[in-house]
């Protein structure tokens, strides 16, 4: 870890003085907390955002989440790199249209986003998505993957979020993006690990396949997983069954060492959780033209609650009258990567 951070600080220096040998860039994961339309769909359970739902979901508080939502996410390690992320991985947003009017806004147009995106089976309706600079990143392939479940009580399968998959090119060099909406903690951790372990076995069984490419992608897999890196659903994503993995088998989680410093992306029970992760295939460590540099959380002060009981927590998303307040549940991840100058 010491490496990484003087590695970093000297990156920072050759970006900052008169060097150009290397050029930083960030990718970033936001669970934006229901970012939905004013319209009822009859297919999901998405009745509460609605003018005449529990959430009064007026196009004026849309509106509003659309803004608050386009601030943050262009400020992402904007004062290292003087840019947005490149990719944005997002999850509970409700369709392509929400997504649209994102990347209107001034904030986010100027940099010319393009959206991967599947309509999932998700109850609420909610599904994830990415977000590319078409300027850096060259698309060619996108794919969903369905994470299916049953409930054991009544054998009839439990709806969802899919598992996107995203290959392209950025500056030469093949990457594969996975973004991740885990099943959550409802009714309980214990209770609910088994469906973030079948999870994390449909995530390993596509990395597994991206890497019998020839040659293979370096490998982005990011998310809202529910679970935090030291859960089993995660170790056995990074290494499954404890099994002796190659060089290029490899994941490592850059996230973990900021949970053992008890950093977190949100909470609960007075308690840090970090569920919002970005891992990466062991080829980012072993490049000199592409690599990884540093891994954080973004959570400037104006995205933690101000005062109260949850002072310091993630700002939630609040709507009293026709006015939102806050921005979610969740602070957003991001990682630096370093790119030497051609």
């Amino acid at each position: 870890m010491k490496k990484i951070l003087l590695l970093f600080s000297s990156i920072l220096c050759c970006v900052q003085c008169q060097s150009q040998e290397y050029q930083l860039h960030s990718i970033a994961f936001y669970n934006v907390e229901n970012l939905f339309d004013t319209e009822d769909d009859p297919t999901t359970f998405d009745e509460d955002f609605t003018p005449k739902g529990s959430y009064h979901w007026t196009k004026e508080v849309f509106q509003q989440k659309i803004d608050q939502l386009a601030t943050v996410m262009a400020g992402i390690g904007k004062t290292t790199t003087k840019n947005p992320p490149l990719l944005i991985g997002l999850s509970e947003i409700e369709n392509r249209t929400v997504l649209n009017t994102l990347l209107q806004h001034p904030q986010l147009q100027p940099y010319g986003y393009a959206i991967s995106h599947f309509e999932s089976p998700d109850s609420r309706g909610i599904d994830v998505a990415l977000l590319y600079r078409k300027d850096y990143f060259l698309l060619e392939n996108q794919k969903r993957y369905a994470l299916r479940l049953v409930n054991p009580k009544t054998q009839f399968r439990t709806k969802t979020r899919d598992q996107l998959v995203v290959s392209g090119y950025f500056e030469g060099e093949y990457l594969a993006v996975l973004v991740n909406h885990w099943p959550s903690r409802r009714g309980g951790e214990k209770k609910s690990q088994p469906l973030r372990i079948k999870a994390a076995q449909l995530q390993r069984k596509i990395i597994d396949s991206l890497l019998q490419l020839d040659p293979p992608p370096k490998i982005i897999s990011m998310g809202d997983y529910n679970d935090n890196p030291t859960n089993k659903s995660l170790k056995n994503l990074v290494n499954p069954n404890n099994k002796a993995l190659t060089a290029e088998e490899a994941l490592f989680n850059p996230m973990l060492p900021l949970f053992k410093k008890g950093v977190g992306s949100l909470a609960y029970n007075d308690q840090w959780h970090l569920f919002d992760q970005i891992l990466l295939s062991s080829s980012w460590k072993q490049s000199e033209d592409l690599f990884f540099v540093k891994a954080a959380v973004y959570n400037p002060e104006f995205l933690k609650t101000p005062t109260g009981k949850y002072q310091g927590y993630p700002f939630r998303m609040k709507i009293r009258g026709n006015t939102l307040e806050g921005y979610s549940d969740h602070f957003p991840v991001y990682v630096f990567i370093a790119e030497k100058d051609q």
